[in-house]
């Protein structure tokens, strides 16, 4: 019998954190795993540990982004008004191209349409996350009131899920009949600070910051005239310019072969810096907790999540603002020194919560 997730391909914060559940439930000897989502496979190729099958496609629609710092709002609206414009129809295709799968139970993180699939299989669904779509597009800019009868649907479908695991930083959950709250899922590093930095190349006592956007990267930003270049590496994997053909010395470009070809991981590069430099959301919010990492963060469109991570962020992470003109126009310096300055954040959370995640999904497996 297998377990099918259903994963949003919005952001990697959905995928990261399913992936870490998955590994679990690997080494609690699952093997028939399914996956439903349009994640981009090689970032599931390089950090699954357990046997899989990929099912592709969109699932949802999430929020459709201009550049990693702005969306695009119209385009956002008219995607999810068509999605489940036809959604009924989209529920059937979906139960055809699962004939033959032996589900047994349905996660959703936190695609609306598992829940719809999972109740005319006829099998149990847990629905995993921090927010739900409806709580996020209520309040998104022209979702309203063409959007009204899109909210209808999806609120509807949450509401079939059998049990919600409510992550922190969350938002929306009231709509789902049961919910039981779950410790922060998070990708640990697994390698130390110095081998790390000795592998990508990085100065072994100098400071680092790692530029973190994403798949689309910010490449408007130019990382020749960096007023913080002749006391800081910045190291990173996003487009971005270079004001030249070649990097210049106090910028480390990471090619993706390097992760595919070796031992290491994103999260051991976020471990080996000094402060991550991105906008935040949950996968790097989480990864900043579990390393210490501070994070010096921009701003990121209106997008409702936002607004709970920073709230939060000052209880467990060293974190600072810098707006986006400062960030474009290079200014790093005088955030970076006082960011690494500031004192350890008062709180600490627990990081169990894949474990916990994938006890849960394994029980209702096998039906307890």
């Amino acid at each position: 019998m297998s377990i099918l997730f259903f994963i949003s391909g919005h952001g990697f914060g959905h995928a990261s954190r399913d992936v870490e559940v998955l590994n679990v439930l690997g080494a609690r000897g699952r093997r028939d795993l399914v996956l439903r989502t349009a994640v981009n496979p090689d970032l599931l190729a390089r950090t699954l540990k357990v046997p899989y099958r990929l099912l592709p496609g969109a699932c949802d629609t999430g929020i459709i982004q201009a550049t990693s710092i702005t969306h695009d709002d119209p385009a956002t609206v008219r995607a999810a008004l068509d999605f489940y414009g036809d959604y009924d129809a989209r529920i059937d295709e979906e139960c055809r191209r699962l004939t033959g799968e032996r589900v047994s139970v349905v996660v959703g993180d936190i695609p609306p349409l598992a829940f719809a699939v999972a109740e005319r299989l006829g099998v149990p669904s847990v629905a995993l996350g921090n927010f739900t779509w409806d709580w996020i597009y209520e309040t998104h800019p022209g979702f309203l009131p063409d959007g009204g009868e899109a909210l209808r649907r999806v609120r509807d479908s949450y509401r079939r899920a059998t049990l919600a695991l409510e992550l922190p930083f969350s938002g929306g959950f009231d709509v789902f009949p049961r919910v039981q709250p779950v410790p922060l899922i998070a990708r640990r590093a697994t390698h130390g600070r110095a081998a790390t930095r000795a592998f990508f190349g990085l100065p072994p006592e100098g400071r680092v910051a790692l530029l973190s956007f994403g798949g689309y990267g910010l490449p408007d930003l130019d990382l020749a005239g960096l007023d913080c270049r002749d006391s800081w590496t910045i190291v990173t994997s996003d487009r971005v310019s270079f004001g030249g053909a070649t990097p210049p010395a106090h910028v480390r470009a990471i090619v993706e072969r390097e992760f595919l070809t070796s031992a290491f991981r994103y999260e051991d590069l976020v471990a080996a810096s000094d402060v991550v430099v991105t906008k935040p959301g949950f996968g790097i919010t989480a990864e900043c907790i579990s390393t210490g990492t501070a994070m010096l963060y921009t701003s990121r469109g209106i997008f409702r999540e936002y607004e709970v991570l920073v709230s939060a962020l000052p209880r467990y992470v060293r974190a600072r603002f810098i707006g986006q003109s400062q960030l474009f126009a290079g200014r790093w310096l005088e955030a970076l020194d006082a960011l690494v300055a500031q004192t350890a954040p008062p709180e600490r959370m627990p990081l169990d919560g894949a474990e916990k995640v994938a006890a849960v999904i394994d029980g209702m497996a096998c039906g307890r």
